[in-house]
């Protein structure tokens, strides 16, 4: 059972998890018009997804902003878990859309050295802000911080895949390799959204108020 929280000790849990939320929403904004131009210029799909899934990370750490802008954030959660899960059921449509244009038309983007590089950035720096967050949630006793930590981590297998299909695009050809692994991304993605959308475990033990809004 999760140790009950004192009111300092949550509230210091609170500011680290909007300092995380901060840290993630400009580190994504900033890889977002990059990751966007670059895909523009090269005719990359991939790159393009991998932008726009940047946006969706934004939008997720702005949702963990506004929860914990309230005094009494718990009574947000609910809330803050379906609009989480609403950006999950978003990033998971818009790659499978992509991934099956890409596998019909069969297009080939030019290599994209920007991209690789990026991608490369988002290996290093994701999977660490994804431990932060997802140890500050559960801590918290937070399932909606949780849920925007696992989206971080979405983001860092977004760049795997990012990074395998641009490298076997510009070395092999290998066009389809991207398309393919986006699907597998896609359905994890859809998976965590159900999983947010229900809001298991949205009560945790460390909870000391009651809710209003049926999460409790």
């Amino acid at each position: 059972m999760t140790e009950l929280l004192v009111p300092s000790r949550r509230k210091q849990l609170g500011r680290r998890a909007q300092l995380l939320a901060g840290a993630s929403v400009s580190y994504n904004a900033i890889e977002a018009v990059v990751a966007i131009t670059a895909g523009t210029v090269s005719g990359s799909v991939a790159l393009v997804g991998f932008g726009l899934d940047s946006i969706v990370e934004v939008a997720s750490g702005l949702i963990i902003l506004w929860q914990f802008r309230h005094p009494l954030p718990e009574t947000r959660e609910r809330r803050a878990l379906r609009l989480i899960a609403l950006s999950f059921f978003g990033l998971a449509l818009y790659v499978s859309v992509e991934s099956i244009r890409s596998l019909v038309s069969g297009s080939t983007p030019d290599a994209s050295s920007v991209g690789i590089g990026l991608a490369i950035a988002s290996l290093v720096v994701m999977p660490l802000l994804s431990v932060a967050q997802r140890r500050t949630g559960k801590a918290l006793g937070s399932d909606a911080v949780v849920a925007d930590g696992t989206q971080t981590l979405l983001c860092t297998y977004l760049s795997a895949v990012l990074l395998v299909g641009l490298v076997l695009n510009a070395t092999l050809g290998w066009s389809w390799a991207d398309p393919i692994a986006g699907l597998v991304i896609a359905a994890v993605a859809l998976r965590e959204g159900i999983q947010a959308w229900q809001g298991k475990g949205c009560c945790a033990p460390n909870q000391q108020t009651t809710c209003n809004d049926g999460c409790c």
